[in-house]
């Protein structure tokens, strides 16, 4: 990449138009690629989240006020720089993150295409009027709640800020980001290039910290509405903590994403696509294949996936995963599984990129012949690794696929259309995939899974995520005193 991003030795809060530099602890930004700190963040406190809300409360008035088509010109405006930097933005994510540069590439073309769905709003919120009696008029316009957070991961620093930012904003509201400590940059970034497209002070701020200031964003209570996306342990409580405070609240946590591969799928493309999914930005993602269940005769197809996985290497195809503890974490849920009876069939334990010895890299792991009391068949291990657990039958692998306590993602493998109908009418998951290893809908189709892997209502992207960054305000009027007056008037 011949584009080379700007590192900040100090990573500041964005609050009211300005950069700021916080009075708070420190913490080092380390890049996975090579163990290297690049950048300090601040670990801000309370004071500093409040004065982001004091700004957005000022500025929400006026934000407010602008009409809808008014307020996309400023979404469309940093839909073009996104462009324009779309090379320095993507290396920026390679750098914080870990992932390769073509992946980070990927998560900014989708920030720019959810740019783009904000943008086309005015053609999409639109009031609802009807003459309801005669000479009466019913209306329904949708408002914006006013001051609202995004508390985001590490594992897409650039594209999950922008699941809220542009509707967030481009529906009315004012809107405080927390990103992840661990990956602060891509935020940073997205703040100046906000600031550039002219986005009024106040409207959009950034806070960095940890625990202290997501507490704070439950807490505050000129906050109205929180989306969170992040584990499942920490969803469940920000999902209660927020919403015990009467506030609105979308938390998005973990998954165990199955992929159901029955005996007729094609061989070449189900082999490509299931070590994708499981592959893909390390496996540290909420869509990733985290369990095959081969039904019946799938040995063709599972010593295939081995030659695709063998293909992956550390440094090169396939990316870091974000820290030594996450390395460790992932080597652990192997070694048990191993311990436990299973096979081993493509190892990436104890993988080291020649120049890069300080990096955080786990090769492609493919462990057949899993069982479901084993951890990693049920616990999320984030990583690029796939367990394969055998099936007699369909109904079978549906079943272990229902056993499951999240639901984000279910795809089947199968060239027969009644087979593709039993998962999805039957599998337990908000997103379901057929012949597609990571089914994630494309905008105006909402993100958002079921049970442990989704806590509120509404989704966080697409048509869905209007009806929860907004409130419906109905309006009936009569002028013409003279028309008859009956029970609907």
């Amino acid at each position: 990449m011949s584009v080379t991003a700007i590192i900040p030795d100090e990573v500041l809060n964005f609050i009211n138009g300005d950069f700021q530099v916080s009075d708070s602890g420190k913490l080092d930004v380390v890049s996975p690629l090579d163990g290297q700190v690049i950048s300090t963040v601040p670990l801000s406190a309370y004071n500093e989240l409040d004065a982001a809300v004091q700004a957005a409360r000022k500025a929400w008035k006026a934000w407010s006020a602008l009409t809808l088509k008014e307020r996309v010109q400023y979404i469309f405006r940093y839909r073009n720089l996104l462009i324009r930097d779309r090379e320095s933005l993507a290396e920026l994510v390679h750098l914080e993150n870990g992932k390769t540069v073509d992946e980070a590439r990927a998560e900014v073309d989708k920030s720019i295409e959810l740019c783009e769905f904000a943008c086309s709003m005015p053609q999409i919120v639109a009031s609802e009027v009807q003459e309801v009696s005669k000479g009466v008029e019913c209306r329904i316009e949708r408002k914006p709640l006013g001051v609202v957070a995004s508390i985001a991961p590490f594992n897409f620093p650039n594209m999950v800020p922008n699941w809220t930012i542009p509707n967030a904003l481009v529906l009315g509201n004012c809107l405080i980001l927390k990103p992840s400590e661990i990956v602060p940059l891509s935020a940073l970034r997205i703040a100046e290039l906000l600031k550039e497209a002219g986005i009024p002070d106040g409207v959009f701020s950034v806070v960095n910290g940890g625990r202290e200031i997501v507490e704070g964003i439950c807490d505050h209570p000129d906050i109205q509405a929180v989306s969170f996306v992040g584990s499942t342990k920490v969803a469940k409580i920000v999902y209660r903590r927020a919403t015990s405070n009467l506030k609105r609240c979308v938390a998005l946590g973990g998954a165990k994403n199955h992929l159901i591969v029955m005996p007729d799928a094609n061989l070449e493309m189900t082999a490509s696509n299931v070590v994708a999914s499981m592959s893909g930005c390390a496996g540290q993602r909420c869509m990733a294949a985290a369990v095959m269940i081969g039904v019946d005769r799938v040995q063709h197809i599972v010593d295939r996936m081995c030659d695709e996985a063998r293909k992956l290497k550390p440094g090169e195809n396939l990316g870091a995963v974000i820290s030594a503890e996450s390395r460790a974490r992932i080597t652990a849920f192997i070694d048990e599984a191993e311990q436990a009876g299973a096979k081993v069939l493509v190892d990436g334990r104890n993988t080291v990129v020649p120049n890069k010895e300080g990096g955080f890299y786990v090769g492609p792991t493919i462990v057949d012949y899993v069982t479901a009391d084993m951890r990693i068949a049920h616990e999320e291990v984030f990583g690029p690794v796939i367990a394969i657990i055998r099936a007699k039958n369909l109904d079978e692998a549906i079943d272990i696929e229902n056993a499951s306590p999240y639901g984000n993602a279910a795809s089947i493998f199968t060239e027969n259309g009644g087979f593709a109908k039993e998962v999805m009418d039957r599998a337990s998951a908000g997103m379901i995939g057929v012949n597609i290893g990571v089914p994630v809908p494309r905008e105006p189709f909402p993100f958002g899974g079921w049970n442990d892997s989704k806590f509120g209502v509404c989704d966080i992207t697409g048509k869905s995520s209007i009806e929860f960054w907004t409130q419906n305000k109905k309006t009936s009027v009569k002028w013409n005193p003279e028309a008859r007056t009956n029970w609907m008037s």
